[in-house]
């Protein structure tokens, strides 16, 4: 793989992230939120998803804890970079948190591939750019990456049922 991409960098630091949340005991996903000066300036895999919490979610999680350390004005500029599409929660999330641009490796469609039926993962079949569309700002969104694929889903061989 060519990193002529500049996306792909962060994309598979994103996915280093999903690895880590996967060794931790949760669900195999991971964001990354990088500033306009290309730093990376927080880090976020899946939390622990219970009966009593089902936000868990790394970019949802992530966008909580991006919006009491930065402005929204700060936030527009910034690029979340996540492993697979973020589901409409996450988008929601990302949208009300005003994040102006979203790159993420794998489609919602591809993870359903990889889920199935497991009840962890009853993704809808609503694609982030719908859900921004829906909204009055207009959020860049950038993927899948074929580039990634591979990594991404590796990350998540064996762990659905």
């Amino acid at each position: 793989m060519t990193n002529r991409n500049p996306h792909l960098f962060y994309l598979l630091e994103s996915i280093e992230v999903s690895r880590q949340a996967r060794e931790a005991g949760n669900t195999p996903f991971g964001a990354i939120l990088v500033n306009a000066e290309g730093e990376i300036v927080l880090k976020q895999g899946n939390v622990e998803i219970t009966e009593s919490n089902c936000t868990g979610h790394a970019e949802r999680t992530l966008m909580e804890a991006a919006s009491k350390r930065y402005s929204k004005d700060e936030l527009w500029r910034f690029t979340l970079y996540t492993t697979a599409e973020p589901c409409a929660m996450c988008a929601g999330s990302i949208y009300w948190g005003n994040v102006g641009t979203v790159v993420y490796g794998i489609s919602e469609k591809r993870l359903a591939q990889l889920t199935g039926d497991d009840e962890q993962n009853p993704t809808l079949d609503l694609p982030c750019r719908i859900v921004f569309a829906q909204g009055r700002k207009a959020i860049q969104v950038f993927g899948p990456f074929p580039e990634v694929e591979e990594a991404a889903v590796a990350v998540h061989e064996g762990y659905w049922t």
